[in-house]
């Protein structure tokens, strides 16, 4: 009865768990779209209505990939013939390396069309093939546009031409810094778009270094667009659910603090973004990656993400900020400096790019769990170099803090052994009449002081253990992909020839038969009992093969702990009845 109960606990913990996951999914907490009060700004800026936003961006047939068009592209705020090219081809394309990434940038209007991820495999099928997470083809279409937007004049945008000043760069420890410098010039104003890169690093700094020297003020405002459709290279482990959209660090009504908001990618026809406030960030969000827009900490900016279809690509959406208008005088200069990042998810370094920008990395609500999980994960991996042994090595140490627990599980399991010949006298007894047996056996455990609970209860506790690793091993990139041993090579997905599920399985009913209270049960219950490990394995066959691999083991050290402290409390009863004689 005590296995059986903590079985069928363990299943509805499971149970509501999935339950969670998808009610949070369609009914979740939904961002709010109240502006905050926006603080006073300097002279040189401008705010409020008269300011450009994200509707000035229009269409632009010239970002689009080769042979595609839209039906009908709208007007643009730049009217002038030079930012109006025709062509669907890019132009010049200066290429990057660094150690971490690989870059496309187009001298026409200086977009990111791709951006290889270096020592990132695609896929465990193809090793030597890396993750491209920008790429300017479908059907995984997805670029980073920037420019300037003018107000009653021509300013460099996305659609622009560019004189790049070399066509390519590479970084290494000896040259660990490089500025990638695009120009533009319109008659007496000048801007030079320059992507700043570092070693060791997947941020990028975007710089507009802008020059007027013209007899008229020059109103702009910088703005950073992402462009994608919703599928990602790369496969995903079937049956695993990970989030897909946009992230926002929102401004909460006081002005000061913030939260983290996500906004799903099927959700932004209904609710599409649209908020003024100061500071935050704005990131596309899929599993293990992520491209993130960082306007300054000051001054006014305008989020927005909204649906934007490619021709044939229906599902696509867009995501960004147009920064705070400044007017730069006769004769002036000005810098808008914004920053990037395009990469993985990295656990511990994103707080250090951006406030709050580790939310990123979703743990629901066990984070409190999870994060102190993953830390210790992480230095048993930094010790054993697997991820697959820290795993282990995890299991033990949560086995040994919860062993005092497991002790007091093991010891009323005993008890409930004792009791075996009382309650099958019962249920002979009481055999055509349930409740009266039910009421015998409440009576017969009040009598000994026996909580036919209390081992459930610890088992219970670690309950939430397990949903924190099923989030840690879902979402931390480290993992990814992290070979074990043997045929284990992706902790992250299930297991593909279902071993460890079938060993998971086995243990199980091993761990039954030990705890012995199978005649404690009626027929009903033990066929229940003979089906749960079978019902289970099927349906840990569906997950991480990290998480079945902590399972297993756990069962493993759970089954020699109650063999330990069952001789424990037999030696013990011995030790009694010999000093009683």
């Amino acid at each position: 009865m005590e296995n059986r109960r903590f079985v069928l606990l363990c299943v509805l913990a499971v149970i509501l768990f999935l339950m969670y996951r998808a009610w949070q999914e369609d009914y979740g907490p939904k961002p709010e779209t109240a502006q905050p009060a926006v603080p006073q700004v300097p002279a040189t800026t401008v705010q409020g209505p008269d300011a450009i936003n994200d509707d000035a961006l229009g269409d632009d047939p010239e970002a689009l990939p080769q042979g595609a068009a839209p039906n009908q592209p709208s007007a643009s705020v730049n009217n002038d013939e030079q930012n109006t090219g025709a062509s669907l081809r890019p132009e010049k394309i200066v290429r990057v390396r660094t150690d971490k990434l690989e870059l496309d940038i187009d001298s026409q209007g200086g977009t990111i069309r791709r951006v290889e991820l270096l020592g990132i495999p695609v896929s465990k099928d193809q090793p030597e093939q890396n993750l491209q997470l920008l790429q300017n083809r479908p059907p995984f279409f997805f670029i980073a546009q920037s420019g300037l937007l003018a107000q009653g004049a021509s300013a460099p945008d996305h659609r622009s031409s560019f004189k790049p000043a070399a066509e390519r760069y590479n970084l290494n420890e000896a040259q660990p810094k490089r500025d990638v410098r695009l120009n533009w010039q319109n008659g007496q104003r000048q801007v030079s778009k320059v992507y700043a890169f570092d070693y060791d690093s997947y941020e990028i700094e975007l710089r507009h270094e802008v020059k007027n020297g013209a007899a008229e003020p020059w109103q702009l405002s910088p703005y950073v667009r992402f462009w994608r459709t919703p599928k990602t290279e790369g496969s995903e482990p079937p049956f695993i659910q990970s989030f897909f959209g946009v992230g926002w660090y929102e401004q909460k009504e006081d002005g000061e603090n913030y939260r983290f908001t996500k906004l799903a990618a099927d959700d932004l026809g209904d609710e599409p973004l649209k908020a003024q406030q100061t500071g935050g960030w704005l990131a596309m969000l899929q599993h293990y990656f992520m491209a993130v827009a960082i306007p300054p900490a000051t001054g006014t900016t305008t989020y927005f993400a909204k649906p934007k279809n490619l021709p044939g690509e229906i599902g696509a959406f867009e995501g960004g900020y147009v920064g705070q208008q400044v007017v730069v005088p006769p004769g002036g200069e000005h810098v808008f400096t914004e920053r990037l990042y395009i990469g993985p998810k990295l656990q511990g370094r994103l707080d250090e790019i951006a406030p709050g920008l580790q939310l990123s990395i979703d743990y629901g609500i066990l984070t409190v769990l999870s994060e102190p999980l993953f830390w210790v994960l992480d230095k048993l991996h930094s010790l054993t170099g697997n991820w697959g042994w820290a795993i282990i090595l995890l299991t033990l140490a949560i086995k040994a803090a919860f062993y005092k627990l497991s002790e007091h599980q093991y010891r009323a399991m005993a008890r409930m052994k004792k009791f075996t010949p009382r309650i099958q006298s019962l249920k002979e007894r009481y055999a055509d009449d349930r409740e009266g047996m039910q009421k015998a056996m409440m009576d017969l455990y009040k009598k000994e002081g026996f909580n036919p609970l209390g081992g459930c209860w610890p088992m219970l506790v670690q309950i939430p253990v397990f949903i924190a690793l099923y989030w840690v091993l879902l979402e931390s990139v480290e993992l990814r992909q992290a070979d074990f041993a043997l045929w284990l090579t992706d902790l992250s997905s299930p297991d593909p020839y279902y071993v460890l599920p079938v060993l998971f399985g086995i243990s199980m009913w091993a761990q039954q038969k030990l705890s012995g209270t199978a005649m404690t049960m009626d027929p009903m219950q033990q066929r229940m009992m003979t089906i749960m490990p079978i019902a289970l394995t099927g349906f840990f066959a569906f997950f991480p093969a990290g998480l079945v691999l902590y399972w297993l083991v756990s069962n493993l050290i759970g089954i020699a702990q109650q063999w330990y402290i069952t001789r424990k409390i037999e030696n013990e009863e011995e030790a009694k009845k010999a000093k009683a004689k």
